[in-house]
C-alpha cells in the first residue's frame, strides 16, 4: 500500500497538528527568532534570495530577513502561515516534473530537519542535486539536522524518521555533489525543542554558552558553498 500525493498532503497536515499543539508552536516561532538574530542571520544576507525547503510552518523563512523568500513544502498548511512576502509552491521535490518547475535561482538554501524523512541515501542525492541546480555560483546551502552519532537513542521516537545520519555521511555526500564546506557544527542545538530550551531566554544564553553544544546537542549545523567557478557538472549529476 501507498500513499498518494493527495493524501500525503492530508497525512502530513495530520501527523504535524498532532505532534505539536497550539502552545508549542507559538513557543517555536520565539524560538526561531532567537536562533535567526544569533546564528542564522549572520550567515544569510539581508539581500540575498532565500529558498526554505521543508519549511513546514514557515517559522524560519516568516522571520528571517532577505530580498526575495520562497518556501518548497508538500504540507499543505504551509500557505496558511506564510507571511505575504514568502512565495510557496507545493512540490514534491522527488518528482522530477515536478521540481522542474521551480526555475529560481537563488543565494541561499535553508533545510531544517527534512532529511532525516527521506527513504534513503539516493533520494537525499536527488535533493542535494535539486540544491545545486538552483543555487547560484558562489551560494549557500545551510543545513540542521539530527545528527544520529549523537541522538541515536531518540532518532526513532517520531514515526516519520527514517535515514540516519551523522555529520561524517553528510558531509562525504556533501563533498561527493561537489560542494565546499564552510562550517561544520557536529553538535549544535538539542536534538528535540520538545521539553528542551523551550525558553527563548535559555535558548540565547545556551547559544552563547558554547561549551553546552558538546554535552547537549544532538542536531549538526553545516553550511557548504557552491563554488563560483564550476567547470563541469556535480561529481554524481545526472
Amino acid at each position: 500500500m501507498t500513499i498518494s500525493h493527495l493524501n500525503q498532503e492530508k497525512y502530513l497536515k495530520r501527523l504535524y497538528n498532532n505532534r505539536f499543539n497550539y502552545k508549542e508552536k507559538r513557543a517555536k516561532i520565539a524560538l526561531w527568532k532567537v536562533l535567526i538574530e544569533n546564528f542564522l542571520q549572520k550567515h544569510v544576507g539581508q539581500d540575498s534570495v532565500v529558498l526554505d525547503i521543508g519549511g513546514g510552518y514557515c517559522e524560519f523563512i516568516n522571520q528571517i530577513q532577505a530580498k526575495e523568500k520562497y518556501l518548497i513544502d508538500l504540507n499543505p498548511d504551509s500557505q496558511v502561515f506564510a507571511n505575504s512576502d514568502v512565495r510557496i509552491a507545493h512540490l514534491n521535490l522527488l518528482n522530477f516534473k515536478e521540481r522542474d518547475l521551480f526555475t529560481k535561482r537563488v543565494d541561499r538554501i535553508f533545510i531544517s530537519n527534512f532529511f532525516e524523512h527521506l527513504n534513503n541515501k539516493e533520494e537525499l542525492i536527488e535533493i542535494l542535486l535539486f540544491c545545486w541546480d538552483r543555487l547560484k555560483p558562489g551560494g549557500s546551502l545551510l543545513i540542521i539536522q539530527p545528527n544520529f552519532k549523537y541522538s541515536f537513542k531518540e532518532y526513532y521516537d517520531f514515526i516519520d524518521h527514517k535515514l540516519p545520519l551523522t555529520h561524517l555521511s553528510l558531509k562525504e555526500i556533501l563533498e561527493t555533489v561537489g560542494f565546499e564546506i564552510d562550517v561544520l557544527i557536529p553538535r549544535f542545538l538539542p536534538y528535540s525543542t520538545k521539553g528542551r530550551l523551550t525558553s527563548p531566554q535559555l535558548l540565547r544564553l545556551y547559544l552563547k554558552l558554547k561549551i553546552l553544544w558538546r554535552f547537549l546537542g544532538g542536531q549538526m549545523f553545516v553550511k557548504v558553498v557552491k563554488p563560483s567557478k564550476v567547470n563541469e557538472l556535480p561529481a554524481i549529476g545526472r
